[in-house]
């Protein structure tokens, strides 16, 4: 920010201001076009791609936070410190089988964890009070067993009818 500032003899503030401002105009008109969500085709379609590349049948996406590590931010205290001791900004997502993004969110405080930055994400809180609309319940393939669609998760993330994730130690 420094630099671009000295360079068009602007205050630090003011280029913050603008570039925030920038990438959020840049974000409500991209974003309905290139992060919107799946279609019950393309639900699917993802359906169909992690059972033919990863053997899970009726996984419908993969769900995990990762810590982007920042500076500590001017008078934030200990808001942006992680558990793994460096200051971040969290981002969530969940990706198709071929890792591709389906839903993101960025920017919770590093000091969040991945439960509580996914049930107050838009598509968190979507997916746990059942209001996105994804596929329901399919048959396993070789059987005539019905199961739900679902969400795949590591151990941070709640257990539900549409989240599937590992045993607790």
């Amino acid at each position: 920010m420094c630099e671009i500032a000295r360079s068009y003899l602007r205050g630090r503030e003011s280029v913050s201001r603008i570039i925030r401002e920038t990438c959020n105009v840049l974000w409500e008109t991209l974003s309905p076009t290139y992060l919107s969500p799946p279609s019950l085709e393309e639900w699917e379609h993802i359906k169909t791609q992690f059972y033919e590349k990863w053997n899970m049948p009726n996984c419908i996406g993969a769900i995990d936070g990762k810590h982007i590590s920042i500076q500590n931010p001017f008078k934030s205290g200990t808001r942006f410190y992680n558990y793994k001791h460096f200051y971040s900004i969290h981002l969530m997502a969940i990706c198709d089988a071929d890792y591709k993004f389906i839903f993101v969110d960025i920017g919770a405080q590093g000091i969040c964890g991945d439960s509580g930055v996914f049930r107050n994400s838009n598509f968190g809180s979507a997916i746990l009070d059942e209001s996105i609309k994804i596929l329901g319940n399919a048959l396993l393939p070789g059987t005539n067993k019905n199961f739900p669609c679902f969400f795949v998760a590591d151990e941070a993330f709640p257990l539900k009818k549409n989240i599937m994730r590992p045993y607790s130690q």
